[in-house]
């Protein structure tokens, strides 16, 4: 026991002092830092690692969501509303035209537009053979027209032409008058909901397509232009016979010029404008030139009867031709490429006919 009692003597002379002075503030300060470095280091090392598995998670998860979506799109060419609205914010291409996108949103904007109606109006079943007929018909002509608007968006670009305010409300202002009598706005918005399954945005953005590939076609057609001019010397020298100037204007195909009668109609008609021309004329009296807001072609209109609710004209049409030579000749030249395999089918209606 006598042994023992130095021992721990100088045990406990050898431990540090518990008082802090000014000598010893450094050795302290020293060993308290020591002992906090063996859990700084693990933790710092645990924190590193986990930032590099969540970036790895995150690029993993992002490309698998967007394999899914190309998938979707470009493979299984699907169209449900969740896809769309992707579209939408994603502005991916379902095609080129001449270097300018093709945007997926606008082709299934069109198409499941198409469908809808299809199946409101006629009870189509997608699941049937002949439901999937219509199906790939509509899929040709709404990739089609998404084509068309994009060509003309980049001409639009290129020539400076724009959708005036005073042409988009003349059209909107068409849209709600009826042949008995105008509806409210909300009225036909509920109407194009339920027949087109379109909302009022998407409405409006492709009566704009509309407005816009109309005046482009109008710009660039110079050999309508010239027959206009063409038209309003022969309609004087023949004495507005219609039929002579549209037999000696000629043209073929899609660029014959057309004279007609429209029959009686209401004296609010929906046709492009040219029943209100008409409406404004004396019996005998041909109007001006009229540049249809369908985009179908410039017109020259002939009064021949008009009563308190209905009149009938004559009319000579001038198609536009050069917009759509142009597209099939870039068609021609390799200068679109469709990003989804769309067949070209005869219309199935036709076929039944």
């Amino acid at each position: 026991m006598k042994k023992l009692l130095p021992k721990r003597r100088s045990k406990k002379e050898s431990a540090p002092p518990s008082r802090i002075t000014n000598e010893t503030v450094a050795e302290h300060r020293e060993r308290i830092l020591a002992g906090g470095r063996r859990y700084k280091y693990p933790v710092q090392y645990a924190r590193h690692r986990l930032v590099i598995v969540t970036v790895t998670l995150t690029i993993a998860a992002l490309l698998l969501i967007g394999l899914v979506g190309w998938w979707q799109l470009y493979v299984a060419q699907s169209s449900n509303a969740i896809l769309y609205r992707v579209t939408q914010v994603v502005p991916v291409p379902v095609a080129s035209v001449d270097g300018q996108a093709v945007r997926y949103s606008d082709y299934l904007m069109y198409y499941n537009s198409s469908i809808h109606f299809l199946q409101k109006s006629e009870q189509l079943v997608l699941g049937s053979e002949d439901g999937q007929r219509q199906a790939d018909f509509q899929k040709r002509q709404n990739l089609d027209i998404a084509i068309r608007n994009a060509y003309a968006e980049k001409l639009a670009k290129e020539l400076g032409v724009v959708v005036e305010p005073e042409q988009l409300e003349r059209v909107n202002q068409e849209h709600l008058t009826m042949a008995n009598g105008p509806i409210s706005q909300e009225t036909y918005n509920a109407s194009t909901l339920s027949l087109l399954g379109w909302s009022p945005e998407e409405e409006q953005r492709a009566t704009k397509n509309q407005i816009l590939k109309s005046n482009v076609a109008y710009k660039i057609d110079e050999e309508a232009s010239d027959k206009v001019e063409q038209a309003a010397d022969l309609l004087q020298a023949s004495k507005n016979d219609f039929a002579k100037v549209a037999d000696e204007l000629g043209g073929e195909g899609n660029g014959k010029v057309i004279a007609g009668v429209s029959g009686m109609v209401p004296l609010v008609n929906n046709d492009g404008g040219l029943t209100d021309a008409a409406r404004k004329l004396d019996k005998g009296q041909v109007s001006s030139v009229i540049r249809s807001t369908t985009g179908d072609g410039y017109y020259f209109v002939k009064l021949l009867e008009k009563t308190g609710t209905q009149l009938n004209y004559e009319y000579i049409q001038i198609p536009l031709t050069e917009f759509d030579r142009r597209l099939e000749q870039l068609r021609e030249d390799g200068k679109i490429h469709e990003y989804i395999k769309v067949e070209s089918i005869s219309n199935p209606k036709i076929e039944e006919e």
